[in-house]
């Protein structure tokens, strides 16, 4: 057996405070994800996406951010897969954004909708044409009964659209989720990390910081 408590590091113990974030927890956001940027990570623009059921049941995975201003944050996937069913009947759910080597996450919690059929075309078609047959192919998170239907489907669509101009389908397009709260973590010594916490009220977001 693996000896996982063997596992642990100590962080490098740099601060985050209330005196210096940013105001505005979207220019905050995007300022750590310009370092994770100029820092080389791969795909700092994965995040969990966590959902789940009106009974509680909880579901997560990891989805690619594409787009984020001043309404929300923007991903796109099948509307028929388990989040997008979870969302139709349970629009609340979670972003996280874990940057390991920055020693930084953030939580972004809030309502999600789906973006305009417009908005999900333009996305759709700029697209490259292999990811496009596939996400039409694909029947998200539908039971498959072995890899080959798969590949039969794509077949058949990269013979109906040979330049790969496949249209965008009807289950398939994006999602904005809009903040109620960001939560903005940074690793320090002993576990002692720092939290701040952003929470929107009628008048703007409000500052505090959380025990670690």
């Amino acid at each position: 057996m693996m000896d996982f408590q063997s596992l642990r590091q100590d962080y490098r113990d740099e601060p985050l405070d209330e005196a210096s974030v940013l105001v505005d927890p979207f220019a905050q956001f995007q300022h750590w994800m310009r370092e994770a940027v100029i820092a080389g990570l791969r795909e700092p623009n994965a995040m969990s996406l966590a959902t789940a059921t009106p009974a509680g049941r909880p579901s997560v995975r990891t989805v690619l951010l594409k787009g984020v201003d001043a309404q929300g944050f923007v991903f796109y996937t099948n509307y028929d897969s388990q989040k997008g069913r979870e969302l139709a009947v349970n629009p609340e759910a979670e972003l996280l954004f874990f940057w390991t080597d920055l020693e930084r996450q953030v939580r972004i919690h809030g309502t999600v909708h789906a973006v305009s059929r417009e908005e999900s075309e333009a996305y759709f078609l700029s697209r490259p044409p292999a990811a496009r047959i596939g996400a039409a192919a694909s029947k998200q998170s539908a039971v498959l009964g072995s890899r080959s239907e798969l590949e039969a489907r794509i077949a058949e669509l990269r013979e109906q659209y040979p330049e790969g101009d496949v249209p965008l389908p009807t289950t398939w397009g994006g999602y904005r989720l809009v903040p109620q709260s960001f939560e903005f973590w940074q690793g320090r010594a002993s576990r002692l990390h720092d939290r701040i916490f952003y929470e929107s009220t009628a008048e703007a977001w409000e500052i505090s910081r959380l025990s670690p």
